[in-house]
């Protein structure tokens, strides 16, 4: 029997995004939702599956892989997508290729330039995101701003990767009013590149404390966790 508490949060969770959606102008269906499965156990992560999610995201490559390994053996027929959301550290670019539909971390040439490789070898075109930081804390990861438009060049030169948009992640607040300014100026870099004629679709910003925020700002990707699977009770080294 499905797990009632994960339907709930899954309808409510969607309830929210249609309703912010509509109050942006927009379509519901035009915002993706990615559920974060860091620390989630495979059997919710399968519950989840039965319960009608399709896109899941992981913050580690090593965690992931063993988890895509077991979904893909044990439901054939699930057309599940799995992220990256979390920093992708260069030797584990191999295997993020093999793993991920998209990648929303990409943070250098070097990387893209791995990612470029591998994805050559697996006669894959692989979809990224380009991850910018938005504020000046340490542990964030990401290019400065005025970064992007002379990494979409040298991207646009690597002929197995396709760049579909930016991912942010911003400085945690509790009001999530406050997050607001670093959204708008990540659409604002989106419409820059546009600008320049670098097509970029997608913006994922948004978790579970600020994404209707994220989505009035023009977000098209929220990443949630929390609000689907609970509070994480350990983190898995």
């Amino acid at each position: 029997m499905h797990n009632e508490l994960l339907l709930e949060r899954i309808k409510n969770v969607y309830r929210r995004i249609a309703s912010a959606a509509i109050r942006s102008g927009r379509n519901p269906d035009d915002v993706k939702l990615v559920a974060v499965t860091k620390t989630v156990p495979l059997n919710t992560i399968k519950e989840a599956i039965d319960l009608g999610l399709r896109i899941f995201g992981e913050n580690r490559v090593q965690e992931a892989k063993e988890k895509i390994e077991k979904i893909k053996k044990e439901c054939e027929g699930c057309l599940v997508k799995w992220h990256m959301i979390g920093h992708l550290q260069k030797n584990k670019a191999k295997i993020a290729v093999e793993l991920f539909d998209m990648i929303h971390s990409v943070d250098s040439l070097e990387l893209a330039e791995l990612i470029n490789k591998y994805s050559e070898r697996n006669n894959k075109i692989q979809d990224i995101l380009i991850q910018i930081k938005l504020s000046h804390e340490e542990s964030k990861y990401g290019i400065d701003k005025n970064e992007l438009l002379g990494l979409l060049k040298n991207i646009s030169f690597l002929k197995n990767i396709k760049v579909l948009g930016l991912m942010t992640i911003p400085p945690y607040f509790d009001n999530p009013e406050m997050v607001r300014p670093f959204f708008r100026k990540l659409r604002r870099l989106k419409e820059i590149a546009e600008s320049h004629n670098y097509r970029l679709p997608e913006l994922s910003m948004g978790m579970t404390n600020d994404f209707e925020v994220a989505i009035l700002e023009g977000s098209t990707i929220v990443r949630i966790g929390t609000a689907i699977f609970g509070k994480r009770i350990q983190s898995i080294p």
